[in-house]
């Protein structure tokens, strides 16, 4: 027993660690599906107006409601999903109560770049947002070619002379055949804590199991030489 004590305790500290680890990941992984149906019942809201200085922390994902017209050029967005393929997000300017936000309309196909849409007076509702989708990784964008690689909000802003605050479209009273809304939702937020639970006792079971396997060999050895 006292030749495996100094084994025991080192099993003992790295046991500790690993289910220490998990139980970390645990309670993140109960405090991020909290924080996410907190999100989802945000997007969902009763929509209200836009608030007079919207607020990227505050505000993130409050529904909201409007009256006005889309005007200006469009932004071009290349993106590519599962049901719809390659094709590009609509952003463009809209004017309301004497201010201009940006609108996320949705998706068009690739063919479709060049194509005119409705630019009527509506009433929409939808969820304000501010992406963060650039990294290291992100090309440089194609102005010529109306080309952009993501929803840059403040450069989005400067080229189409609004404030910086973005409407994700939800619905609209005049709907434009060819541009598929996608609304905002907590698929952009990444939880992987239950992946990491399971990676954290799963290394914790496989420890022990180690553990006893070397201690039964040693005292099989003991056994042999005694």
């Amino acid at each position: 027993m006292r030749r495996n004590l100094p084994f025991l305790i080192f099993a003992a500290v790295v046991l500790a660690i690993l289910v220490s680890l998990g139980t970390c990941q645990m309670r993140r992984l109960h405090e991020k599906e909290s924080y996410l149906a907190a999100v989802t019942a945000r997007i969902g809201g009763a929509p209200q107006a836009i608030p007079a200085d919207p607020d990227p922390i505050r505000d993130r994902f409050l529904a909201v409601e409007a009256t006005g017209q889309l005007i200006g050029p469009e932004i071009h967005v290349l993106i590519s999903t599962r049901d719809f393929g390659a094709g590009y997000r609509v952003i463009q300017a809209f004017e309301t109560a004497g201010r201009k936000v940006l609108v996320d309309r949705g998706i068009i196909r690739t063919t479709e770049k060049n194509s005119a849409r409705e630019t009527a007076e509506l009433r929409l509702t939808g969820n304000l947002y501010w992406p963060d989708e650039i990294d290291s990784y992100t090309p440089a964008n194609d102005l010529a070619a109306n080309i952009w690689y993501a929803r840059d909000v403040a450069a989005m802003a400067r080229a189409l002379d609004t404030e910086t605050t973005m409407i994700i479209l939800r619905e609209t009273s005049e709907a434009d055949p060819s541009v598929t809304p996608l609304p905002v939702d907590t698929s952009s937020i990444p939880n992987r804590h239950l992946e990491y639970v399971l990676t954290w006792y799963g290394l914790a079971v496989t420890w022990v199991v180690m553990t006893l396997y070397f201690l039964r060999r040693r005292r099989g050895q003991d056994k042999g030489t005694s």
